[in-house]
């Protein structure tokens, strides 16, 4: 993410993830009175296109890698076999970021919405 290299990005999301990802741009898009289809969508966002870098630059405006990166401790909380737990303590907040994560497919992949997702979900 702070490589900004946004088309490995999607490769390490968890398919609930991305799919929250795609509804959110598709609904913003209707909005505006574009026409996307989902999987147009997902291309895009597979490829590194114009959505997917006006999504992720307006992501990375309200969120700093470096936080994470260099100036946080990570530990391993719990872990089964198909899921499991970052504990992410920054050196500034009250309490720990649990950073979850999902095995899909054979590889471990982040659950961004499954561990930042707002009330609405």
């Amino acid at each position: 993410m702070k490589q900004k290299n946004y088309p490995k990005i999607w490769t390490f999301l968890s398919i609930k993830s991305k799919n929250i990802i795609i509804d959110d741009v598709y609904k913003a898009e209707n909005k505006t009175g574009t026409n996307y289809k989902k999987e147009d969508i997902s291309k895009d966002f597979t490829s590194g296109g114009l959505l997917a870098l006006s999504y992720w630059n307006g992501y990375l405006a309200m969120f700093n890698p470096d936080l994470v990166l260099e100036e946080s401790k990570w530990e391993m909380g719990k872990m089964e076999k198909d899921k499991a737990e970052i504990i992410i303590r920054y050196r500034k907040s009250e309490g720990p970021a649990t950073l979850k994560m999902f095995k899909e497919e054979g590889k471990w992949v982040v659950g961004l919405e499954e561990t930042f997702k707002s009330s609405r979900r």
